[in-house]
């Protein structure tokens, strides 16, 4: 039996329920939590991980690398657990350098983004032999310098900012005015000025936005990104040998989504396989994923230590909150919020019912991991399980909000 009756949210593709007890493969989560020794803390479940990439690697082609994108999740133990199954690692500051470098893969495989990357982290990011996504004009002359100091010569690929835009996506980032990459119709004249410096150019990376669940736009925010990436290429200094078009797969989080329909995204893919093939032949084709390899395979664990009732409203206060899980929360104060799936682990259906809000100890209304949702009837000692918090979770929140302990991490 899987959780498939969770009120209003997409069923979840993962987790059983045996007597009532939430699982990881055969373990409940109350003999996990005995054995972790403390709550709070953060689960993440091997086999759903690599269910995940097997899943996307029986739709994607072949010829399509998978890379993973170390933001989601960089739990060092999570990114070596990861390494050996995808065929990247893209990564967002030095120390996520360090630990894709610590998880055994090539350094020839990391690629590293971010705008106003330091040039200490430059120099290490060229003397570790990775590619540099590279972000402004700025950036491409700090590496050329580099080199010319003797410090290595730089692997990059120019990181676009689009003429469009990842539609329904989350987070945008690409089309319009962005810190990231360099705008489209700036790139030709940086490539330009590119042939003159000691730099490999390898190729381009187009991320144009995250979290999306229509396959319809996905498909056709890499249909554009292939065709710009053909354009920017007849100004290169070198054949393209990568090309980045991003991500942008989304999961369920909140009630009335669905999950991504990946189908539709692999035949698409099938198809750009072969345009790029007979456009770029050297070019390589990649996907950059993160939330979609590791977001529904962890949990967010936590004790209740208090059940009191206020005029009429049950609220079951834990041992965690939003300095633990700040997404969960509402991200101090969306204007309208949502829940997160949430159960009480020991008791998933439970013999009894009630409606009550999870809310942790910190001294803000903020703290709020359930409003008014139906869970099974709870009492203090239960555990508290929030669903889909496997990505953007224990690094994304504000650990040190308050000055409550941080929570453990586990991979399991």
């Amino acid at each position: 039996m899987t959780i498939d009756s969770l009120p209003q949210h997409a069923p979840h593709p993962f987790f059983a329920v045996t007597d009532d007890q939430l699982m990881i493969d055969d373990r409940s989560i109350a003999d996990i939590a005995r054995q972790v020794g403390m709550t709070p803390f953060y689960v993440y479940a091997r086999t759903h991980l690599r269910e995940r990439v097997e899943q996307l690697r029986k739709v994607l082609p072949s010829e399509v690398h998978l890379h993973y994108a170390i933001k989601a999740n960089p739990s060092p133990a999570v990114v070596q657990f990861l390494a050996p199954l995808v065929d990247g690692l893209d990564v967002a500051s030095a120390r996520e350098m360090q630990v894709a470098l610590d998880a055994g893969m090539a350094a020839d495989l990391i690629s590293f983004a971010g705008p106003g990357k330091k040039p200490e982290e430059l120099a290490r990011a060229v003397a570790a032999g990775v590619t540099l996504n590279v972000e402004s004009e700025l950036e491409l002359e700090r590496l050329a310098q580099i080199a010319r100091d003797g410090g290595g010569r730089a692997r990059v690929a120019i990181r676009v900012n689009p003429s469009f835009e990842l539609k329904t996506s989350g987070m945008k980032m690409g089309g319009g005015p962005k810190q990231f990459g360099i705008d489209a119709e700036s790139v030709p004249q940086v490539l330009q000025r590119l042939r003159d410096m000691p730099l490999e150019f390898v190729g381009f990376h187009i991320f144009s936005g995250s979290q999306s669940l229509r396959a319809e736009s996905i498909v056709e925010a890499q249909q554009k990104a292939v065709a710009q990436a053909i354009e920017l290429a007849r100004a290169t200094p070198a054949p393209v040998q990568m090309l980045n078009i991003g991500g942008g797969f989304g999961i369920p989080y909140f009630p009335g989504e669905q999950p991504l329909d990946l189908a539709p995204i692999g035949r698409n893919l099938r198809e750009l396989v072969a345009t790029t093939r007979a456009q770029l032949p050297q070019a390589q084709l990649m996907l950059e994923l993160g939330r979609y390899i590791v977001g529904e395979a962890g949990l967010y664990i936590c004790r209740i230590v208090d059940r009191k009732v206020s005029r009429g409203q049950v609220f079951l206060i834990t041992d965690g909150g939003l300095h633990h899980h700040l997404s969960a929360s509402g991200n101090f104060g969306q204007v309208l919020r949502k829940n997160y799936p949430v159960v009480i682990a020991n008791r998933v259906r439970g013999a009894q019912r009630e409606v009550a809000s999870v809310v942790g100890p910190l001294c803000t209304p903020l703290d709020l991991l359930a409003d008014k949702v139906e869970l099974a009837r709870a009492e203090v000692g239960d555990l508290v399980a929030v669903l889909q918090s496997g990505a953007y979770g224990f690094t994304a929140s504000p650990l040190a909000f308050l000055s409550h302990p941080p929570p453990g991490e586990v991979l399991v």
